[in-house]
């Protein structure tokens, strides 16, 4: 009898560390968020978490955060390959303030996926939000159908430094913003795709950095103070099926912009140095038309377009 007391007292005091600590839960591929949740929660569809920041804890990477009702799900650091959606026949949002709305700081081979997302920066107030959404490093970043507005420095801004990397807009609105709606400024090659965008009433629609292949497509650029595109020296950038109109500058190329089938109106200048043309462009009713574009390639140009 005592041998076997003493043996129970052993394994006792062995397990009472492990009795004593909780377990630790497992990340869940999909979290959910509540305007009515908590961040004590888990996050899952019954127990909402009340923030994004609050999900993306108790998020497995590669996972997805979705929204049951509209509400503020506040500014948040993504650190892994992840997708937010904002859908759900609700309006996730976030009224950022002094900050960047979602900062990208994932790794080299990480996707981030952001959807259905609407961002207010509320420039003209004290410490107005920053960035919508900054990027420092990720291999892929696609953004879908947000609503950017009122930052103090960029609606998009990508300052990614590996290389090799990729960013994809589409369906999305930036205004009001006091610098570029979209701003290609990562210090290595990257390849920025824009479809369907509108950058209006910012200083600059679209710009593009050194080692940027920025291509827009079926996008609007109008009402930007400084210029609509804006490529410097080691950019290239195409414009197709878009329109370029109300900016100071239309197209204000430093690097290589080439145009097809693309509407330039009504800026002060329409176009500011050298260009390449498809030759079916269309230049108009600007106070100057500026540097007519040269043809690239095998044209079919008709009368009045360029």
């Amino acid at each position: 009898m005592r041998t076997i007391a003493l043996w129970l007292a052993v394994l006792t005091t062995s397990l009472l560390p492990v009795l004593c600590t909780a377990p630790a839960h497992a990340q869940a591929t999909r979290t959910w968020v509540s305007g009515a949740g908590s961040d004590a929660n888990l996050c899952s569809r019954t127990a909402p978490c009340a923030t994004f920041a609050g999900a993306i804890v108790n998020t497995a990477a590669g996972g997805e955060i979705d929204n049951l009702d509209t509400g503020d799900y506040g500014a948040v650091t993504i650190a892994k390959s992840i997708t937010i959606d904002g859908g759900g026949g609700a309006v996730a949002s976030m009224l950022v303030s002094g900050a960047p709305g979602i900062t990208i700081a994932a790794g080299a081979t990480d996707v981030v996926i952001l959807r259905n997302l609407q961002f207010q920066g509320g420039l003209g107030n004290t410490g107005a939000g920053t960035i919508g959404v900054t990027i420092t490093s990720a291999a892929t970043v696609d953004i879908e159908n947000l609503t950017i507005m009122g930052f103090s420095q960029a609606g998009v801004s990508d300052t990614r430094t590996g290389g090799g990397t990729r960013l994809y807009l589409k369906d999305t609105t930036i205004e009001n913003v006091s610098g570029p709606g979209v701003a290609a400024a990562a210090a290595a090659t990257n390849v920025v795709v824009l479809e369907n965008v509108r950058s209006v009433g910012n200083a600059e629609g679209v710009t593009a950095a050194a080692g940027n292949h920025v291509f827009v497509s079926d996008s609007l650029m109008a009402g930007n103070a400084t210029a609509g595109v804006e490529a410097a020296t080691g950019a290239e950038m195409f414009v197709d099926r878009s329109v370029i109109a109300n900016n100071g500058i239309g197209v204000k190329p430093g690097g290589a912009i080439i145009l097809g089938n693309t509407d330039i109106g009504f800026n002060t200048t329409g176009i500011s140095a050298a260009t390449k043309s498809f030759g079916n462009n269309r230049l108009y009713f600007n106070a100057a038309n500026g540097t007519e574009p040269t043809l690239e390639g095998k044209v079919s140009a008709e009368h009045g377009q360029e």
